[in-house]
Parts: C-alpha cells; sequence; structure tokens
C-alpha cells in the first residue's frame, strides 16, 4: 500500500486555506484518489496537539480538579484537522547531539515561560539566539551529575546503567535529570503534563532527550505493568497520598518488583507543620504498600517496592489499599481509569528477574511468558531472531540511506514488537 501525494510548500499569507486539493482519477475498475497536496494549517498552530487542545470536549468535562483537562480528549469524526502542521518561524535543523543536552535553538522552541518563572534555579537561560540549560533543577540547582552521585552514595544497589536501565521522569522540567543519566547508560523517558509550562516536553525533545506529555490524574499511564526499574519525583507538585493513595499506586503498578521510587520535595526536608503531616502520611501510606524505606538524606527519599507478594499476603485484614482483584490486568492502560487498589505481582517472579546491562540486551526476559502473544514455546526464539532480523535491517538502512550524515536522533517506532528495531542505533546514538 502506497499514498500518492506531494506535500506541499508553506506560502506565507494562505496558512488559513485548509482545504485539501483532490484530484478523482476514473479507472475501470474502481475510482482511485489522488491526493496531490495538503494544506498548510495557521502559523499560529505549530504547538498545536489535537488530542490535549481540544478546548470544546474540555469544557463538557464534568470536572477538572483532578487534572481531567491534562488527559486525551481527541476529536470527534468531522472535526479532525487535515492540514499540515507548520514548523515555528525562523525554524532551523536542529542542533546535533551531545551538544543539543546544553543548547537549543530559540526559534525552533520560541517559548519564554520557563525562563522567566524557572531561570533563577540554575534550570534554562537564554541567549541571543539559544536557549541554554545548565543542568539544574528546583532541587538540584548545583546540577544533575551532583545530584545524581548523590542518589548513588545514598543507596549503593542503585547502579545506573547496570541494575538500572530504563527511569521514568515525572513532572520532568526540561529534562535534565534523563539528560544526564544518559552518559550513565541508562534510557528516561521524561514525562510532564501540558500546563501552563506547555513546552517542557518540546524542550527535551529538542535536546535529544525522550519525552511525552502525560499527566497523573484520573487514568493509567499508557505503559505496562513493572516497566521501569526507576521512577523520579523531583518537586513534581503531584500529590501522592489523595484519594486513598490512588496516583502512587500507579507509580507501583509501572515499578518493577524490586524498584525504587526517588522523591525529592519539600516535605522530605523542611520542618513546617503542614509540610510535616504531609510526609507523615506519605510514610504510612508507603508503609500499607509494602515499600521499605531506604533512606532520606538531605532534601531526597528513597523507597524500594517488595520483590513478591509476602508482605502484601500478610497484611492485617482490612488494610488499605486493598490488593487488586485477581482477574484485573495490569497491563490494560489504554483510556482505563485509576484503581484504588495494590497490583500483585506474578507468583513466578516474572518481571523481577531481568539480567544487568549490556547483557540484559539480548537475554530473553522471564515475562516474556506472561505477555499475550500468540507463540508459547518459541517466544525465545523469537525474540532472538527479531534482534537479529533487525540488526541486519537497519545495518542496510545505515548504508543505503547514510543514516549518519542525517544526524538522526529522536526516532518513534510504530511498531516496537520486542524493541529489536532499537537495538543498532544505540551505537550511533539515537534513540528510538
Amino acid at each position: 500500500m502506497s499514498d500518492e501525494f506531494e506535500v506541499g510548500h508553506f506560502e506565507p499569507g494562505t496558512g488559513e486555506e485548509r482545504g485539501n486539493e483532490t484530484a478523482v482519477e476514473d479507472a475501470a475498475s474502481a475510482p482511485k484518489f489522488v491526493i496531490s497536496k495538503f494544506a498548510m494549517c495557521p502559523r499560529g498552530m505549530s504547538d498545536l496537539i489535537p488530542c490535549l487542545d481540544n478546548a470544546e470536549a474540555i469544557r463538557k468535562l464534568e470536572s477538572t480538579e483532578r487534572g481531567e483537562k491534562f488527559e486525551r480528549h481527541c476529536p470527534e469524526e468531522g472535526r479532525r484537522f487535515s492540514c499540515l502542521i507548520p514548523p515555528p518561524k525562523g525554524y532551523r535543523p536542529p542542533i546535533p547531539w551531545p551538544r543539543s543536552r546544553d543548547e537549543v535553538w530559540y526559534s525552533n522552541v520560541p517559548h519564554t515561560r520557563l525562563v522567566e518563572d524557572k531561570g533563577g534555579q540554575n534550570w534554562i537561560s537564554r541567549g541571543k539566539h539559544k536557549f541554554r540549560f545548565p543542568g539544574g533543577c528546583t532541587q538540584f540547582i548545583h546540577g544533575a551529575d551532583q545530584y545524581l552521585n548523590h542518589i548513588s552514595e545514598m543507596v549503593p544497589d542503585i547502579r545506573f546503567g547496570q541494575n538500572i536501565r530504563v527511569a521514568l521522569d515525572v513532572g520532568c522540567g526540561v529534562a535534565s535529570f534523563g539528560a544526564y543519566l544518559l552518559s550513565r547508560n541508562v534510557i528516561t523517558m521524561s514525562v510532564a503534563p501540558k500546563d501552563v509550562h506547555e513546552n517542557q516536553i518540546q524542550f527535551a525533545l529538542e535536546r535529544g532527550v525522550p519525552a511525552m506529555m502525560a499527566a497523573f490524574a484520573t487514568r493509567r499511564l499508557l505503559y505496562p505493568s513493572q516497566a521501569f526499574d526507576l521512577i523520579h519525583c523531583s518537586r513534581c507538585r503531584i500529590n501522592w497520598t489523595r484519594d486513598d493513595g490512588i496516583l502512587l499506586l500507579e507509580v507501583n503498578r509501572m515499578l518493577r518488583a524490586g524498584g525504587y521510587f526517588v522523591w525529592a520535595a519539600q516535605p522530605v526536608y523542611k520542618h513546617e507543620e503542614v509540610l510535616e503531616e504531609q510526609w507523615e502520611e506519605m510514610l504510612n501510606l508507603t508503609t500499607r504498600l509494602c515499600w521499605k524505606f531506604l533512606k532520606k538524606d538531605g532534601y531526597v527519599a528513597v523507597w524500594q517496592k517488595p520483590s513478591d507478594n509476602s508482605c502484601y499476603l500478610n497484611r492485617e485484614a482490612g488494610t488499605q489499599p486493598p490488593l487488586c482483584d485477581q482477574s484485573d490486568d495490569n497491563d490494560n492502560v489504554w483510556y482505563v481509569n485509576l484503581k484504588a487498589c495494590i497490583s500483585q505481582l506474578p507468583e513466578n517472579g516474572y518481571g523481577a528477574n531481568v539480567a544487568r546491562w549490556p547483557a540484559r540486551l539480548h537475554t530473553p526476559p522471564d515475562r516474556l511468558q506472561s505477555i499475550k502473544f500468540d507463540a508459547f514455546i518459541s517466544r525465545k526464539e523469537l525474540f532472538k531472531a527479531e534482534s537479529k532480523y533487525w540488526d541486519e535491517i537497519i545495518a542496510s538502512y545505515v548504508r543505503a540511506l547514510h543514516w549518519k550524515k542525517m544526524k538522526l536522533r529522536n526516532v518513534m517506532d510504530m511498531r516496537a514488537g520486542f524493541g529489536g528495531y532499537c537495538l543498532y542505533p544505540i551505537s550511533f546514538l539515537v534513540i528510538i
């Protein structure tokens, strides 16, 4: 199947004409429609995200007090866009990695709200033509590298790049936490809602850091259970104890057995009455979740999720939150509401037993046997075969399409499978 169309060129002054030029070719069997040119959307729509900027659907929400307006509300049939989103005025080729970690073109992300709000906290600064990122954040103004060293010293078993390979950074700001973890062989998904600082994710992607719009609100995040080795929240402004801890229970669902939760926030270190109450509420909730409180040092606290269900099953009768029903599918996430219950771990230990990096890259995980997939006996063989297949295919892409000359950095794989497509690009600094 092929789509025969020619992408049109943007002509100033014509952006409001959003119709498409479509021709009909008669054929003996059936008419053939050829889209010859897509119109450009108006320049003011360069930041549009249709499923997050649907003002009509947001106005119809019964409530927004739990962050419902930051979730997906896609346009209905007949109200969807059929024009090409234009780049910002003055857009230029992105600065290549690794320089992009520290600076990006202002014209590519022409927003200054974060500079105005966070400039004094070592997040971001603006020069004449570029934004620069000193590597700091509200809770680690002295830089992400020093902050990561601090965490490693607090809990030596957090070996970045060995025990910890996949992390989630909640409320990521400009994603300096994830940007600096890359040099330690950790892939971090940085997530944040499209709020008043709507350009947070744009900055992250422009820097070359994996990032997605996402909000802890009323629905599950779009990741399977036990997806992350470590989940991090540094002043992410989330009330983890609200509604019987339903948001922290979502963290628990996504966190791998034996994984770590790192929290850097005012209740950890400030001694004001309200903040001390919040800290006690957090300790109480994490104890009922069977998380092990490892250490608090300065403004950082670290917990560890249990490796099996023994603690869950030995809690006193009536302890809240309850265990989820056995019929609940922990990996069902698409438009699924959050649940105020504890997701149990597989009895066979699947998900907890993973090889250290880099052996993990080519070692079929135990949980491969628990996912929904047609094959059963041959899954490990398919895992290895897919890796080999994509290794050969991408090698041909590199040669034929001159990928190395293209200076690719951010790539989206639309059908990930076992992730084999992502293996080869690691060697030349492409993030998929």
